[in-house]
């Protein structure tokens, strides 16, 4: 099962990193999950001033049995898995001379709570392929139902990273110092980026959805210092159309 999740996010976009979301209520043999396509607009790598469009696979609601249609309250846990793009340094004049960094699995856990509405969650993964550090979030999210079609949600979030995390994306060895612009500059771990969100879904039929997300994030800590960012300003905009896929077993 594993195995088989983490080859869906694979296929997320190669800009950026995905925000997969899951639930682990108590199975009755099914398990479920709504994945997409879309189109996403964002910074072309972290830190940088410059928008670029990409295409947006997303993948939401992955749980056992009932899931998120039906709220409970109390803590849940479950899988988490995240995906980062590659970033090749000819892509953007800003990145010369420092090293290409392959894409990135992430793999981990989630420890979510629900009360009423809100929904509290935490979150750590680990990363296989571009970086093998430890990364995750930590955020609360409030959801609300407008009709039986159209739900929004609202939420604020902070990322963290270790240091070999941090300074994979925002670090500057010597050696690319040497050949860029930049000077040498060594991040540490900590929180990197704290983000508002809005997020809207409507129901074209019992499985099929649009969904649209716009998450304002600005980075801190280390990596707000690290020259390579030109600007600390992170918007992020993302509309596609999901479709709910059943497996009974």
């Amino acid at each position: 099962m594993l195995k088989y999740l983490a080859a869906i996010a694979v296929l997320a976009s190669p800009v950026g990193a995905e925000e997969l979301n899951y639930s682990a209520f108590p199975g009755n043999g099914k398990f479920s999950f709504d994945i997409g396509l879309g189109v996403k607009a964002g910074p072309s790598y972290p830190g940088s001033d410059e928008m670029d469009a990409g295409v947006w696979v997303p993948l939401r609601n992955v749980h056992f049995g009932e899931g998120d249609k039906i709220r409970r309250d109390g803590f849940s846990f479950g899988p988490d898995f995240g995906y980062v793009g590659e970033r090749d340094s000819s892509d953007d004049d800003d990145l010369a001379g420092l090293d290409d960094i392959d894409r990135a699995i992430e793999v981990g856990g989630r420890v979510s709570f629900v009360r009423g509405p809100v929904t509290s969650y935490a979150t750590s993964r680990v990363g296989l392929g571009g970086h093998s550090g430890v990364t995750g979030e930590i955020g609360m999210r409030y959801h609300m139902d407008i009709n039986d079609r159209l739900s929004l949600s609202s939420g604020l979030e902070v990322d963290y990273g270790n240091a070999e995390f941090v300074d994979t994306y925002f670090g500057v060895s010597a050696e690319e110092a040497a050949r860029s612009r930049y000077s040498e500059y060594d991040a540490g771990g900590g929180f990197s980026k704290a983000s508002a969100k809005v997020s809207m879904r409507y129901s074209l039929s019992e499985l099929t959805s649009v969904l649209g997300e716009f998450e304002y994030g600005r980075l801190i800590g280390d990596a707000a210092d690290s020259p390579i960012v030109q600007d600390r300003d992170q918007p992020v905009i993302r509309i596609g159309i999901t479709r709910n896929i059943s497996l009974n077993f």
